[in-house]
C-alpha cells in the first residue's frame, strides 16, 4: 500500500497548483511576478526573485535525480547549481518557471508509480536522510522560498 506517498503527492499538488492552508499556490504566486523586476536585489545585497526561483529548481532537480537514483557525479552537478551566477540570457524568469512545472510534474509522476511506500525509509544517496524527509522537505522548502519570493515581489512594488 501506498497510503504515504498518496499523501506526499496530494501534498505537493495543493502547494503547486491547488488551495494549499498556507494561501495561495505556488505557481499561482510565481506567475505573477513582473519579469521587469526580477533580477533586482532588495538593498542590492539580498537575493532576488530570480535567485530565488532557481534556487527553487536546484533542490527540485536534486530530488528527481535522488528519485531516478542518478549517478554521484550528475548529483555534485545539480548541487553545484545551488545559488548559481544568473546570466539573464540564460537564466529567465519564463525558463525558470518551466523547469519548476516540468521537474516537480517528473517527481510527482515517479510517485504514483510507486506501489508500497517502502521506499520512503531508504536513505537518498549523499545524503544521511530518507525519502520521506526530502519529499516533505521539498515542499516545505518550497513553500518557504515562495514566502521569501512574495516578499521581495511586494517590497519591489
Amino acid at each position: 500500500m501506498n497510503k504515504q506517498t498518496l499523501s506526499i503527492i496530494k501534498s505537493f499538488e495543493d502547494a503547486l497548483n491547488g488551495q494549499p492552508w498556507f494561501g495561495r499556490a505556488i505557481y499561482e504566486i510565481l506567475g505573477e511576478a513582473d519579469e521587469s523586476k526580477v533580477y533586482t536585489k532588495p538593498n542590492g545585497t539580498e537575493h532576488s526573485m530570480i535567485d530565488l526561483l532557481w534556487h527553487m529548481n536546484t533542490w527540485a532537480e536534486f530530488a528527481l535525480g535522488s528519485l531516478e537514483n542518478r549517478s554521484a557525479e550528475e548529483m555534485r552537478a545539480i548541487e553545484a547549481n545551488d545559488w548559481r551566477e544568473i546570466d539573464p540570457t540564460t537564466h529567465t524568469w519564463k525558463k525558470g518557471m518551466e523547469q519548476l512545472k516540468a521537474t516537480h510534474n517528473k517527481i510527482i509522476e515517479i510517485l504514483k508509480q510507486k506501489t508500497d511506500d517502502n521506499y520512503l525509509g531508504d536513505i537518498v544517496p549523499l545524503r544521511k536522510f530518507n525519502f520521506r524527509f526530502m519529499l516533505n522537505g521539498l515542499i516545505q522548502h518550497n513553500i518557504y522560498h515562495l514566502g521569501q519570493v512574495a516578499y521581495v515581489k511586494k517590497l519591489l512594488g
